[in-house]
């Protein structure tokens, strides 16, 4: 699909999945995000191992997507969480593992802090699963706000991760 860049936003999805063929889920999810629409996937992180953070359950495979969209961020939000529920996620509870969790990192030069969604997303200089695949994909990326996100690398490098990636 092609797009007017002018009207068109460079969004980041963080994409993660620790229950069944995480890794198969992870590129399920990225190629079912090509496939939203008015959207395209105009890069991908490698695949990434890490250990749960602030939870229990087997490892995460994660990823990160650049996406460039027209739709809104909330319009982006509710078909994240279509295709969540698409892949069988459930919330029992907070922290639970899953089959998919799609998070909007960034949006565009955007800060939005509404009831359903904050972006930046508000751990994202705080967790290496999140930062270094998107980092991977623009290692001179600006966090809206918040200055340079290589300027947070050093926080998150006693946080376990591994690229997985043939």
């Amino acid at each position: 699909m092609v797009f007017d860049p002018t009207t068109a936003v460079t969004a980041y999805i963080g994409l993660g999945a620790n229950l069944g063929d995480a890794a198969l889920q992870v590129r399920r999810a990225i190629a079912a995000l090509a496939q939203l629409p008015d959207t395209s996937v105009t890069a991908q992180s490698s695949l990434f191992r890490s250990a749960p953070i602030d939870a229990g359950g087997d490892d995460y495979v994660n990823a990160v997507v650049q996406l460039t969209t027209r739709l809104t961020a909330a319009e982006l939000l509710q078909r994240l969480q279509a295709l969540e529920l698409t892949f069988g996620r459930e919330r029992p509870y907070r922290n639970a593992p899953r089959t998919l969790d799609l998070d909007i990192l960034l949006y565009g030069q955007q800060q939005i802090a509404s009831e359903h969604l904050t972006v930046p997303h508000p751990r994202l200089t705080q967790r290496a699963f999140a930062l270094i695949p998107l980092l991977q994909l623009d290692p001179l990326l600006t966090i809206p706000g918040q200055g340079p996100a290589h300027s947070f690398a050093p926080a998150v490098a006693d946080q376990a991760i591994c690229m997985i990636d043939d």
